[in-house]
């Protein structure tokens, strides 16, 4: 029997995938059919190949960790049939709900491309199980990280996807102040509590130079010192420094690649983030001899420090018209996964970095 670090994060794709199928969750209505006419009717006549892949890839990770959760717990025989009613419950029910949603549309075809997906994620778990992979992560694990790093590894492994969403400043997660305050006037019109909500003195402010480029350095510096709480040898904290940015420089490239087209992959990457990019990996470096105790510390500060500077700009038209393509366009099913993740990793960060630092970050 082992802790694995899948089980949570099975739970986080779960709740995504429930957001990404039932957004934008407004104008729920009976429109006058049964919730199940979908099992029953003909194939949609008209599909794209992006919907037939994208039905099948999201469903493919929750049928990879949930039957990886089953292997690592010790219930291999069940591991299977887990994975697989799990995966066609949820989108049975999801599709289902879709049916009260004017701007949904539900599909049996997206029901059996979503249980396609999940056999194959399961199945790919269960070869990788075959396969004595699984064991040599074990060891993997054991050799590079302290015993009890689940919480950290499900941070650093979320933290890639956060940001293919795209942000304001690179590698600036946690920008919800603004949306946050516009969610609740939203909640609040036409009631006497709209009045408790707090006015800003002075508005939102585009950031500065010198602000943006201390939040790219700061969004760098954060997972690098989450990784340095689990990671003792300074050999491998070198090797997973370098690791870091080429996945968190990799994928915001991906991202702007998917936003604005991949002639533009690399646009963000001006001379400012470059310096940035530098100096974040110049101090990561001279923080590898950090006690990890003290890595927590360091983390917990750059993290308040970094939600404080980006949440106190304004989200501007040019990054509004960004969202758009991602919120309207073919990334819709994606939206929610990436968006949800991108607002709320950094304060994630920061309450595990805080029980490590408060003596509980044994049993995270």
């Amino acid at each position: 029997m082992h802790k694995t670090s899948a089980w949570p994060l099975a739970w986080v794709y779960l709740g995504l995938i429930v957001y990404a199928s039932l957004y934008p969750f407004a104008y729920w209505r009976d429109q006058g059919v049964d919730p199940w006419f979908f099992l029953l009717a003909p194939p949609p006549r008209y599909w794209t190949a992006f919907d037939v892949v994208a039905n099948v890839l999201g469903y493919m990770p929750l049928g990879f960790l949930l039957a990886l959760s089953a292997l690592r717990t010790g219930r291999g025989r069940l591991a299977f049939r887990l994975a697989l009613l799990a995966g066609t419950g949820l989108s049975l029910l999801m599709e289902t709900l879709q049916t009260y949603l004017p701007d949904r549309v539900p599909s049996n075809l997206d029901l059996i491309l979503n249980v396609v997906g999940t056999l194959l994620g399961a199945l790919s778990a269960w070869s990788l199980e075959r396969l004595g992979v699984l064991q040599r992560w074990s060891r993997f694990r054991a050799n590079w990280f302290v015993p009890h790093a689940r919480g950290a590894l499900v941070l650093l492994a979320l933290w890639p996807v956060a940001l293919l969403f795209p942000t304001a400043v690179p590698f600036g997660l946690g920008q919800v102040m603004e949306r946050l305050e516009a969610a609740l006037a939203d909640v609040l019109a036409g009631s006497p509590f709209l009045e408790w909500l707090p006015v800003r003195d002075i508005e939102l402010q585009p950031l500065l130079p010198v602000t943006e480029w201390l939040c790219v350095l700061l969004g760098l510096l954060i997972p690098g010192l989450l990784g340095y709480c689990i990671i003792g040898s300074r050999v491998k904290r070198l090797w997973f420094l370098v690791w870091m940015v080429v996945l968190g420089v990799g994928t915001t490239a991906l991202s702007a690649a998917l936003s604005f087209a991949p002639e533009h992959a690399w646009a963000w990457l001006d001379p400012p983030v470059q310096v940035a990019l530098l100096a974040a990996l110049a101090l990561l470096g001279g923080l590898l001899w950090t006690p990890p105790r003290a890595a927590a510390a360091l983390a917990v500060l750059a993290l308040g420090v970094d939600l404080s500077l980006i949440n106190q700009t304004t989200v501007g038209p040019y990054f509004e018209q960004t969202l758009f393509l991602w919120e309207q366009g073919r990334f819709i099913r994606f939206h929610g996964l990436a968006q949800w993740l991108g607002w709320l990793w950094p304060f994630a960060a920061l309450v595990y970095v805080l029980s490590r630092l408060w003596g509980r970050g044994t049993e995270t």
